[in-house]
């Protein structure tokens, strides 16, 4: 580079300085200028802070402290400042009260900036995969975010299953899309506490992902009002049995009154006859008026115990079955309103796209599997019903004939079987697999087009490709350390979830943006050949010369950083 109008600064973070120009080119660092925060400025605005908090996030810090009582803090480093277009960063206490003190709105006016900066990115992948003939794969999963269990500092955290433990903490439920060229692309994080359970949260995640994707397939309306249809023999039963047993709870009190009164009328006559036999000092005979007088009063006392317990059936009979009716009329009620909202979608969607969405055995219930068939979804997931994978162990013998689909995997499959608790014929596969010297079994669901049966490895394959957000939810604890929670608020716990996603893509976007925009050499950096482990815990806490001139940027890795000898030098930029 020229030595005309040459600045020279050192840094110990090169990568945060190389994302700090990528920032400022995508417009990041001005949007969050722009946010609507109501706290005061005092000697750094709450602002600065928050993307002080995003750098401390892109360089995996495990605690906030770090950003001050690291071996190399990043609050010293000026040239970091700079790039990300600040003055200077402020000490960690303070950007703790900063994002301690965001309320909820605050938080969603960052996290808005992040899903509009976002926008353009995703658009791209979209419209690649539209180009291209290929439907939006959608991967959606439940991630627990642990505490202490003896803590009480954590507002609303509760008790939950979380990496097979009943944990305090919180969940987040995260969605992710798989695209061509960023490969997986998180779409948004949802907060929630704790005891939250995935079966309760298939349709949030899938709308949510629809939010931000701007694009939803056409709703299967037809299904619905089948199933809408369908439902209506079921409420003549239901109503028919509770008009029948609205009738016998009468009669089955009056039989009960009925019996009360014999009783009352024999127990007078038999004292009668009791007094009888003492005045005239007649003796009680087995054949006598006065033993079949107490024969009459035991059968009586038998009969009455019965009529109680037939009046208290019935009782609990009716209580069941309006139970149920009210349970129909609901079911029914929720259904015409789901198909009046779908099919106002389908009316608002002109240009629907085709998508599919993986999940795990914990969305796996038949009430989801129906909900996400009628909004229109290719759907690839597990049964969470070991009764059912029972079942379907006794219906083979020994002879079936398993297909192998890994190296300790076959699969028996059946194709649209009509399960009784789902409306809709289901691709159902057995599947057996070792873990050790341990035979297990489980149970893939499948509905759609895909001809899944004829061809068992790649369903297999397919299904297990989902891994790909298993591993994100471990690049986001391992590299970013998304379960490390670095704040006291719950707002900023969420803005914490959301930046930690925000960060995985932004490296990504980063990473094609610097491996396009650097200059060639000898010795110039491969980014493209750097993973995003090793961008974050190596390359953004490496030693460089920063050097900028009218004539573009460069980074010269020191001597004594795991890239010496290497350049990264960009075009243009700032004096």
């Amino acid at each position: 580079m020229s030595d005309e109008s040459k600045t020279i600064q050192r840094t110990q973070h090169a990568f945060l300085v190389a994302w700090g120009w990528f920032a400022e080119e995508i417009g990041l660092i001005q949007k969050i200028q722009e946010a609507a925060l109501k706290q005061k400025t005092y000697t750094h605005s709450p602002k600065s802070k928050v993307l002080e908090f995003l750098v401390g996030t892109l360089a995996g810090m495990q605690h906030l402290q770090e950003l001050s009582l690291s071996a190399h803090p990043l609050d010293c480093d000026q040239a970091v400042a700079e790039a990300w277009g600040q003055l200077g960063w402020a000490d960690y206490s303070g950007v703790s009260r900063t994002m301690s003190a965001q309320g909820w709105a605050e938080a969603h006016a960052i996290v808005a900036v992040l899903e509009e900066v976002s926008r353009p990115y995703l658009q791209a992948e979209l419209q690649r995969l539209r180009s291209s003939g290929q439907r939006l794969r959608i991967d959606a999963d439940l991630t627990g975010l642990p505490v202490s269990n003896t803590s009480r500092t954590y507002p609303n955290a509760a008790f939950g299953h979380m990496d097979d433990e009943v944990r305090l903490g919180y969940q987040a439920g995260v969605v992710s899309l798989a695209g061509p060229i960023y490969g997986r692309m998180w779409l948004s994080a949802m907060h929630h506490s704790g005891d939250t359970i995935s079966s309760t949260q298939a349709e949030g995640l899938m709308l949510e992902a629809e939010r931000r994707l701007g694009e939803r397939p056409k709703r299967r309306t037809e299904l619905l009002k089948k199933r809408i249809e369908a439902l209506e023999p079921h409420l003549k039963k239901i109503q028919e049995r509770l008009n029948a047993q609205e009738q016998a709870l009468p009669r089955a009190q009056e039989r009960l009154e009925e019996t009360r009164q014999q009783i009352q009328s024999q127990q007078v006559q038999l004292e009668d006859l009791e007094q009888d036999y003492q005045l005239r000092r007649r003796e009680e005979r087995p054949t006598g008026q006065l033993a079949k007088a107490r024969q009459r009063s035991q059968i009586l006392a038998r009969r009455l115990k019965f009529r109680e317990a037939a009046r208290l059936s019935a009782d609990k009979r009716l209580a069941k079955t309006q139970k149920h009716w009210e349970e129909a009329l609901a079911e029914q009620a929720s259904l015409q309103e789901r198909l009046k909202r779908f099919e106002q979608d389908n009316a608002s969607n002109p240009d629907p796209v085709e998508a599919e969405c993986r999940l795990d055995a914990g969305f796996g219930s038949y009430q989801n599997v129906a909900l996400l068939i009628e909004m229109g979804y290719e759907i690839y997931t597990k049964s969470p019903s070991q009764q059912l994978t029972n079942f379907l162990r006794r219906q083979i013998d020994a002879s079936a004939s398993y297909t192998r689909v890994g190296a300790n995997a076959e699969m028996l499959a059946w194709p649209k079987k009509l399960l009784s608790p789902c409306p809709y014929p289901l691709d159902i596969a057995l599947e057996r697999f070792y873990t050790g010297s341990t035979l297990k079994h489980a149970t893939l669901l499948h509905y759609g087009n895909d001809p899944v049966t004829q061809d068992l490895p790649q369903w297999f394959h397919h299904y297990n490709g989902r891994q790909t957000i298993e591993a994100g939810i471990k690049e986001g604890k391992q590299v970013f350390y998304l379960h490390k929670i670095k704040v006291r608020s719950e707002p900023a716990i969420y803005l914490q979830e959301c930046c930690v996603l925000f960060a995985a893509n932004f490296i990504r976007w980063a990473s094609h943006w610097l491996a396009e925009q650097t200059q060639p050499g000898k010795h110039a950096l491969d980014v493209s050949k750097l993973g995003i482990k090793r961008q974050v815990q190596v390359a953004a806490h490496v030693s460089a010369q920063v050097i900028r001139n009218s004539e573009g940027r460069l980074l010269r890795f020191s001597s004594h950083s795991a890239f010496a000898g290497k350049v990264l030098q960009l075009p243009g930029g700032p004096p």
